[in-house]
């Protein structure tokens, strides 16, 4: 199955706050937040949502196509992603701008403030698909997660022109795009990938009911946290699974990428949408333990074990034919 991951790379600047941020806001004053908080944390990771999920692909053994804008910075990041089994011989390279950047602070209650610098990801309206198909044979998935808004509606207009199956994961970009925006990426996706708040916001921008979203797409994910996902489908079906369980929490930043690559990854490997599912909710897990997105290791017996212990031991083997051996 070929597999095209369109989306933002980016870096990572990770900050960790030893208080709550509700104690700091005060009921009334909201309208007016002017709030500065002293962190005690700080790392630089790489991420950007389409390098997690490609990342997260590749450490399952699949060579996913990345389609991305990235900066003058680029080269240490493209050998780490090459490294790890990700095709980012198609990323359109800028002459001027650096790599996208990712601010985040979390608080004790996994809470976050976010701030994100576009960058060279701007230039994603730039790329064109057929010119990347012309070198590695048609697409049968295209991944279509965060990034410059023009440049995923224009990949999702080919897709749907070259029946190409859409996975739409519009995710935090939801908040720049126009309620008919997000029609035009949503409509004809087989699979739609949204957390609650994220649908409650297309819900509300769209101004379609949580029915009539359903029915534009043939199946949607709802990332519930750590109550796990829900899978619906267009004639009533619903599939729910639950997370693993964790080691520690230690940052909850790219949980969501790595759900969706786990879930892409089953896909790839034809396993039921159960399966896929407790897929990407075992690599979340591994994500929420360590800091960074794309800091998680495991050899393959450790993921099958803990794979069972989860969610069963018929379960373990139906992923353990496909793993690689790590």
């Amino acid at each position: 199955m070929k597999i095209g991951v369109a989306g933002s790379v980016g870096l990572d600047h990770l900050m960790t706050f030893s208080g709550k941020f509700t104690d700091s806001l005060v009921a009334g004053s909201l309208e007016k937040v002017s709030l500065s908080f002293l962190v005690d944390g700080l790392s630089v990771r790489r991420g950007g949502c389409a390098a997690n999920i490609a990342f997260g692909m590749g450490s399952l053994g699949l060579n996913p196509i990345l389609i991305a804008a990235v900066g003058i910075d680029w080269p240490d990041y493209d050998a780490w992603l090459s490294r790890h089994g990700v095709d980012t011989s198609h990323v359109l390279v800028s002459k001027t701008l650096h790599t996208a950047h990712f601010m985040v602070t979390t608080d004790t209650e996994l809470n976050q403030i976010a701030s994100f610098f576009p960058g060279a990801m701007s230039e994603a309206r730039d790329i064109e698909l057929a010119p990347i198909m012309e070198k590695t044979g048609k697409l049968d998935l295209i991944v279509i997660s965060p990034d410059d808004p023009e440049a995923m509606l224009r990949h999702s207009e080919i897709a749907r022109q070259q029946d190409i199956a859409i996975a739409a994961d519009p995710s935090q970009q939801m908040a720049r795009m126009s309620g008919e925006d997000i029609k035009l990426l949503i409509t004809g996706a087989t699979y739609l990938f949204l957390n609650e708040y994220e649908l409650a916001l297309a819900i509300q921008k769209t101004g379609w009911s949580d029915r009539e979203i359903l029915e534009q797409v043939k199946y949607r994910v709802v990332t519930l946290g750590s109550e796990g996902a829900r899978i619906e489908s267009r004639d009533g079906a619903t599939i729910k699974v639950k997370c693993p369980k964790e080691k520690a929490k230690v940052d909850p930043t790219g949980v969501g990428d790595s759900f969706r690559s786990g879930f892409i990854a089953g896909l790839a490997w034809g396993l039921s949408h159960e399966r896929c599912a407790q897929l990407g909710s075992m690599i979340a897990t591994y994500v929420i333990e360590t800091t960074g997105t794309q800091e998680y290791r495991f050899t393959s017996a450790e993921f099958v074990q803990r794979f069972s212990e989860a969610y069963g031991a018929t379960a373990a083997a139906e992923i353990e034919q496909h793993l690689p051996k790590l």
